[in-house]
This record gives C-alpha cells, structure tokens and sequence, in this order.
C-alpha cells in the first residue's frame, strides 16, 4: 500500500531535500561547528534508510584492526533509555539497541557504547581507545569524521533512488563526495565490468579506486538459547520459519531458500520488537507444521532482541538458531580496501606516551 501513496509524497521530499541541502551547506561553508579529533575516527554509514550491511562491515573493522584498542559507539537506534551507556554483563537490547548487543558479545576485547550525541560518545571514550569507530553516524554532521565508508546495496544503486518520504534517501545522493571509500554491498560473487562501469558513472567526483564491491558470506548456524535442541539433520527435507525484524530480507530469503525445501516468513519491519502474541503465533504455527524435520530461524541482530525473558519463556525448548554472515569483500578490491584503513589509522594514531602524560 505504502508504495502507492509514496509518488504522492513527492511535494514534501523536494521540501526536505531543501532543508537537508541548507543544512549541509551550513556544515560545509562552517555556519555549523564540525568537531574532529585527535585520534582515528571511522564513520560507516549509508545514504539511504537502512540495510546495507552496516552491521557486518563495522565487525570487518573490528577483525582488521585487532592489534588496537577499538571502541565503537553507536546512538543504540531502539533502546529504551537515553545518555551515554557502557555495555556490560547487564545489557539487554532495551538498554543499548539490538545491535550494539550484538557487538558486545561477540567482541568481547572491544569497547562498546552508546550516546545519541556523538560528540559526547567520543569525549568518554578517547583517552583510553586508539581509535574509535561510528556506527551509522554519515549523517551527523556534528562530529567531523577521519574517514568514512559509506555503503550502497548492490541491487538498489542501479536503480533511481529517491528522497524521503517519496524513497529511502536521508540527503542527496551528491552526499556521497564526503565519503573516503565507496563500498558496494550485497554484491554477486562476480561483477561484469558492463556493470562496474555503470555504476562507477554515479560517483564520477570520486576516484574510481575508491569503489569496492563486497558480498555477504553465510556462516553455520548457532543456537539463540543454551538450551535449544542440537540441530540433527540439515539439508532440503526441511521446513523453516524464518523470523526476521530487518530492512531488506531478500538476500536472506534467496539463501534459506537454495537451502531448504520450504521457508515460510514471519517478517516484521528493521528493529521490530517483537511482542509475545507475535512470538506466540509463530509457536503455533511451527508447532501445527507437520513436518518432523523443522526449524525456527532469524538473524543475529533479531537473536539480540529474543533474549527478553517473556519473549525466551516461550521459545525455549525449541530448535531456535539464528544465522550469522560476514562481509566479504571482493578479493580484486580487499587489499586496497584494508591498506587504505590502515594507512589512515597508523598516520592520525596518537603517541600514548604523550597522551598519557597529559592525563597523569
């Protein structure tokens, strides 16, 4: 339905384009103050209003600079709280957003935290990390990132793409020149160079070196609960219910399909919080299958959000386990992709022996 009504927007997108033009302008021309700091800031962000794999890129980082000492600071988008928060052993995905959570109990060496002004974030956090990463920040012109990876779908850049609330855009595409590295996500495994070619003509202010293209990489499935059942047979005999909260579930749903005889969804809008009458009906829906060989499957970002206790209480006992990807970036891309990072981290590193005089 939303799609129809959408064209009718047209009038209040040019509207908010304007504004959004005025603001950045502001930003650009110093009206409006952009604080930068004195250590490695990385901004991943995108242009358009959720999917494009943020999440898996930001973890990529997270892999490629273990030898620091990373913080990543998020606004925590869905939590019931405010201010600066620290993750810790208490965090739920009500205290810090689905994500952040995510970030926590998989990166256990990494600093996590939450604050809606970045600014602040990254003042509570600087004198004890050597760089710190932004999650979903391109847009918050406040803080002046050191380098910024900004991420477009694969399937949507080839398409016209519009501003809200007609399409997805947050600003103009021309937004895009404030970005360091241009990172083509949710790619085929092989681009044709037709294809490259068309879609580097979109970016013709950038150096085309700076466009890299990245697939997503399916991993094996792990349980959401300690208690779910063990997983006996895998393979195209089986039925899953695939439970989704996220923007863009077809790359998902193509996979799950290629894997499994039938996938029957239960999607819900990015971020959803799923209520226990929604839980309740996918129980009764799994538990009417008649199918002996089935499973209940989400994302590892949803998995955050069905650790609630009442949303557990009536998921346990059963074979729930969500599926964990990775960003894969084109092995014709990877290498200049990682050096550029580096090479910006190790030339804006501080000296910690001076800092920490500083502090002493």
């Amino acid at each position: 339905m939303i799609k129809y009504i959408r064209p009718l927007l047209f009038p209040f997108a040019i509207l908010y384009g304007i504004i959004v033009i005025i603001r950045n302008k502001c930003y650009d021309w110093g009206i409006f103050k952009s604080r930068q700091f004195d250590l490695p800031v990385i901004c991943v962000g995108n242009l358009a209003v959720g999917g494009s794999g943020k999440t898996p890129v930001t973890e990529y980082l997270v892999r490629l600079l273990s030898q620091h000492r990373v913080a990543i600071l998020s606004r925590g988008y869905g939590r019931e709280t405010k201010g600066f928060i620290l993750a810790d052993a208490a965090a739920t995905a009500k205290s810090i957003g689905d994500e952040p959570l995510q970030y926590y109990q998989k990166f256990p060496q990494v600093t996590v935290a939450v604050c809606e002004d970045r600014i602040t974030g990254i003042e509570r956090l600087q004198a004890d990390h050597d760089l710190i990463i932004l999650d979903d920040a391109f847009q918050h012109r406040k803080v002046k990132p050191g380098y910024s990876i900004l991420l477009f779908e694969y399937d949507k850049i080839r398409r016209p793409q519009w501003l809200l609330p007609t399409g997805n855009l947050r600003e103009p595409f021309p937004g895009y020149k404030r970005a360091e590295q241009i990172l083509i996500t949710k790619s085929p495994t092989l681009v044709d160079e037709s294809t490259k070619q068309q879609i580097k003509r979109k970016f013709n202010a950038l150096n085309p070196e700076k466009i890299a293209y990245a697939s997503i990489q399916y991993n094996s499935l792990q349980p959401v609960y300690a208690t779910t059942p063990e997983k006996t047979t895998t393979g195209p005999a089986q039925t899953v219910f695939l439970l989704t909260g996220i923007a863009n579930t077809k790359p998902l749903l193509q996979y799950l399909e290629g894997e499994y005889r039938q996938v029957i969804q239960h999607a819900y809008p990015d971020h959803h919080k799923f209520s226990t009458s929604e839980i309740k009906s996918l129980v009764q829906a799994f538990n009417s299958c008649p199918d002996r060989e089935k499973l209940i499957i989400t994302t590892e970002k949803d998995a955050q959000r069905l650790l609630d206790a009442s949303i557990k209480d009536l998921l346990l006992n059963l074979p729930v386990f969500f599926l964990p990807i990775k960003v894969d970036i084109h092995a014709a891309d990877q290498l200049k992709f990682n050096q550029e990072i580096l090479t910006y981290v190790s030339k804006h590193t501080r000296d910690r022996s001076i800092h920490q005089a500083k502090n002493k």
